[in-house]
């Protein structure tokens, strides 16, 4: 099958984000992709495109073999390498994603393409989650950069899929949100998630987790014990805290547990899952994407979800925008 040289560029990108890999790599292919995207194919066959700005060897060598009428090796052996998971019933039923950011916090691209990558998938919607400010590592959005980015959020609908304004609100300390309320209220989607003293005594946490989900603009629980299993940043255990009261709460509260689809989160563990769905939670799948290729890692997530027996209709993302939007207004 012929590869279009801009498609192939693109597709190494989204495969190298799917994959974490590094991020300078994944924009070199974006940034030839770039450089080529208003050249014809005569343009594109010319000797001296790989002098022109932001092509290397490696996407030279890709537009080349491209147009030659092959599949770029390279994209032919990360498709090799990357594959997708394999495939659930659940994964067919998802119809978006409650968590992702963008350059406007700590993702690695613009909005648009964050969108784009939607789209492909086939989502009818996507939440655009970025972080809150005190997260300043994360480049958390202030109250003022947040409401620029509700404005821009709104230009992003039509043709069978919407972009969600949303937020990853920190909880703090004692439970309280880390931003305003009246924006909290104004948003369409509230992740809370835990960014800092993850070793927090037992007790204490489960206080913390049992404020956030008790609050009533929260609507996901994200990543909820913090750990990491494998990865580039290491490991780090498990947050402690009573799962069968924070479990309890957030259905009392109608707040679904997310289901962190990042490998290096597996989140929450499998044990967990259990206590959540004998306790009648609702669950999120998400992807907690940083950049376009991630937010097909909901492929991860939703085979874990699988594996745990979590009932279709107990995730909220499954559901069609219209029941979605009727769930998220239920308290604001």
């Amino acid at each position: 099958m012929d590869v279009d040289p801009l498609d192939a560029l693109n597709e190494i990108a989204y495969l190298l984000e799917r994959e974490r890999s590094s991020r300078y790599k994944s924009k070199a292919f974006r940034t030839a992709a770039e450089a080529i995207a208003d050249l014809d194919d005569a343009a594109r066959r010319e000797p001296g495109l790989r002098r022109r700005k932001g092509i290397g060897d490696s996407t030279f060598a890709v537009i080349t073999q491209a147009l030659d009428g092959r599949v770029p090796d390279y994209l032919a052996d990360l498709r090799e390498k990357t594959g997708v998971a394999a495939g659930s019933e659940l994964r067919g039923l998802l119809r978006g994603d409650l968590h992702s950011h963008s350059e406007w916090s700590d993702g690695l691209t613009p909005i648009e393409l964050m969108v784009d990558a939607g789209r492909r998938l086939g989502h009818e919607y996507l939440a655009l989650t970025d972080h809150s400010p005190r997260l300043r590592v994360a480049n958390g959005l202030s109250p003022e950069r947040l409401r620029d980015q509700m404005g821009i959020v709104e230009g992003f609908r039509g043709d069978g899929f919407t972009l969600l304004t949303g937020i990853e609100v920190d909880i703090l300390d004692d439970g309280a949100l880390d931003q305003e309320d009246d924006l909290l209220d104004a948003l369409d989607v509230v992740v809370a998630s835990a960014h800092s003293q993850l070793r927090m005594e037992s007790a204490p946490m489960t206080r913390r987790l049992i404020g956030a989900v008790s609050n009533p603009r929260v609507d996901v629980l994200g990543h909820v014990t913090g750990r990491l299993v494998e990865g580039a940043r290491g490991t780090r255990p498990p947050s402690t805290f009573d799962p069968h009261a924070v479990f309890a709460a957030a259905a009392e509260h109608g707040v679904a547990v997310e289901i962190n689809s990042r490998p290096e989160r597996q989140d929450p563990p499998d044990e967990l899952i259990a206590i959540a769905l004998e306790a009648g939670c609702l669950f999120s799948i998400d992807s907690d994407a940083h950049a376009p290729g991630q937010l097909s890692l909901i492929d991860y997530g939703a085979a874990r979800a699988e594996r745990a027996g979590v009932p279709a209709d107990r995730v909220v993302t499954t559901w069609p925008l219209d029941r979605l939007r009727e769930w998220l207004d239920r308290r604001r």
